[in-house]
């Protein structure tokens, strides 16, 4: 469990950066993103993945594997019309 720790609470503090970087974007400039802006969230997005890739090293998860596996149950939950809602075992 320990393991998990560290880069659990990081990824949760780089998704908030990541975030108020879009707060201030859509505050300061009516959501127009520019170079800039997109290099910067290109930057956070980079923080995100590198702790979500961190994240499922500690865990033993294939990010291929992991990918694969969310694209197939979204397709599921399409077919089944259920995409909409909340729950997890839609």
């Amino acid at each position: 469990m320990a393991p998990l720790i560290y880069p659990t609470l990081k990824l949760a503090g780089e998704a908030g950066e990541f975030a108020e970087k879009v707060g201030k974007i859509i505050r300061d400039r009516g959501g127009d993103i520019g170079d800039e802006e997109r290099e910067a969230l290109a930057g956070e997005l980079g923080d995100v993945l590198w702790y979500v890739a961190e994240v499922a090293t500690v865990l033993g998860l294939d990010l291929d594997d992991v990918g694969v596996a969310n694209l197939e149950k979204l397709r599921s939950r399409a077919r089944r019309g259920v995409i909409r809602g909340s729950g997890d075992r839609r």
